[in-house]
């Protein structure tokens, strides 16, 4: 249907246009997309066997939606991609603040236009983009701000009175007639404000101020909320709730693939930086532990959740930190060293909410720990387990496969080794290759691994040894220093190391 052409009540009737609820044209245009096995929420990953799959049976039965979830759990982009199953264009009546519909006109506006007019009724053609609108809920929100008031102004340059519905101001809400509405945070809505919703979920309609007034408004209603119990700030009030058809709950990744794919979807790096500066699937996913390891900790507040954009404005400093680091040494090329990773530090801090205990550690040494732990995980992922060769110990005290003997046994001889984090990468390939039996050992379980790529991974050697205790690893001032064990001990005391360095061991 060519609807510039279309400028007239009149010739919108004759074009066969059928006039839809909003509810009913979302359910329409998501059962052509899964007859079609287009995915209706592209780039939502990690839901396609839950919160999709329950979003589109509710969108199929007409509901308004609740999305409950942490923070971080993609509830609002839901929302803003049901604008995607909208018609592309659909008709209101020139001129009308709340989209009135040629058809069922429901401001006093729209319906004295159209007896006026009749088939000369002007009509515009709204586009889809232009039928969403959103409110973050906060305590200072009023009625007036949703649903609208009485403007004293427009009563005296109109000269009406105020028993006239020409002198309203619409809120919000009627101003999202036919669109979808999304109120976030819905428990930071003073209670009294979300009792002033119950009429148009329950009825499809509003008053304002005491006016005698029926809006039989058309509106897709989406709610976002933390779980209630996540601050003391309020909760949705019990009958609000029940208006509310489908409540579908969100979750964070369940597998470290869909944290990864997330990541390298959202994460915004620079062709400059791509073309300077490679990071492995290695440093990839130690990055994304670090978030499954914060929600596991006991020293992050659960209920306050560990969102996504933690690992990726991690990744994003880790590649800054790389970059920075060739910047500095010239180099055109460089790749993402473990030693980088001390760059993350600010992106963990500034994402997780500790408890009382996590608070006394101070969030420093949190997110020290938390990358301390991703590092142990992943590496029983590449090499051997540590833990498993310390149970299989023989009379020596030596298992006889430990692949990691002479590491530890050059270390014990007295040897220690700083890797500096702003060193060049070819400095720092040379001091690896200074640990006999570091390069053998990832030979032996890489043997197809480049230069750079086996440099990186006996880099990991060392972090992963020192998070199983086997040497010694401690974060300087511009450098990481790894020493034997029992040396380490034994100058533990040493006043420069009590004012210099994060004890990493676990």
């Amino acid at each position: 249907m060519d609807i510039s052409n279309i400028k007239t009540f009149g010739q919108l009737k004759k074009s066969g246009y059928i006039s839809k609820s909003i509810k009913d044209e979302l359910r329409d245009n998501l059962v052509k997309k899964l007859k079609s096995k287009e995915n209706p929420f592209p780039g939502i990953l990690g839901y396609e066997d839950s919160v999709i799959p329950d979003t589109e049976r509710a969108l199929l039965s007409r509901h308004n939606i609740l999305f409950l979830g942490l923070r971080g759990q993609a509830k609002t982009r839901m929302a803003r991609q049901m604008v995607e199953l909208l018609d592309e264009y659909i008709p209101i009546i020139s001129g009308s603040e709340i989209n009135d519909d040629p058809f069922h006109p429901v401001s006093g506006y729209g319906a004295d236009l159209l007896a006026e007019k009749g088939d000369e009724t002007p009509i515009t053609w709204l586009h889809r983009s232009q039928r969403y609108g959103e409110k973050l809920a906060t305590p200072d929100v009023s009625v007036a701000d949703l649903i609208g008031d009485i403007d004293p102004i427009k009563a005296a340059n109109l000269k009406l009175s105020f028993a006239d519905e020409r002198v309203l101001h619409y809120g919000i809400i009627p101003r999202s007639n036919r669109s979808i509405f999304v109120i976030n945070e819905l428990p930071d809505l003073q209670a009294r404000i979300q009792v002033s919703l119950f009429n148009i979920l329950e009825e499809g309609d509003l008053q304002i101020r005491g006016f005698k007034l029926r809006l039989p408004l058309d509106v897709m209603f989406v709610f976002t909320a933390n779980p209630e119990d996540y601050t003391n700030r309020g909760s949705i009030v019990t009958p609000l709730k029940d208006r509310i058809e489908s409540q579908i709950l969100t979750h964070y990744p369940r597998l470290l693939e869909t944290s990864l794919a997330i990541t390298a979807q959202e994460a915004a790096i620079l062709e400059a930086q791509h073309n300077r500066v490679k990071i492995s699937d290695l440093i990839k996913r130690l990055i994304e532990q670090v978030a499954f390891e914060a929600r596991e900790s006991e020293l992050v507040d659960k209920k306050s959740g560990v969102s996504a954009r933690l690992t990726i404005s991690a990744y994003e400093n880790a590649i800054s930190a790389a970059e920075r680091r060739a910047i500095v040494q010239d180099e055109k090329t460089t790749q993402v060293w473990l030693s980088d990773l001390t760059g993350i530090i600010p992106s963990i801090t500034g994402k997780i909410e500790l408890v009382y205990e996590g608070e006394q550690e101070g969030p420093y040494q949190v997110a020290y720990n938390l990358l301390e732990k991703a590092i142990r995980t992943q590496f029983i992922q590449y090499f051997p387990n540590p833990e498993t060769l310390k149970k299989k110990k023989g009379k020596d005290s030596q298992p006889a496969d430990n692949p990691y003997k002479s590491i530890t046994r050059w270390f014990d001889e007295g040897n220690h080794l700083n890797i500096f984090l702003e060193s060049k990468d070819s400095d720092k390939i040379q001091l690896l290759y200074k640990v006999d039996g570091l390069h053998s050992l990832v030979k032996k379980y890489y043997h197809s691994a480049d230069d750079k790529e086996n440099a990186l991974l006996m880099e990991f050697v060392l972090h992963g040894l020192a998070g199983y205790s086997l040497i010694s690893k401690k974060v300087l001032e511009g450098r990481i220093e790894f020493k034997d064990l029992m040396g380490s001990m034994l100058n533990f005391n040493n006043a420069e190391a009590d004012t210099e360095h994060f004890d990493d061991d676990l």
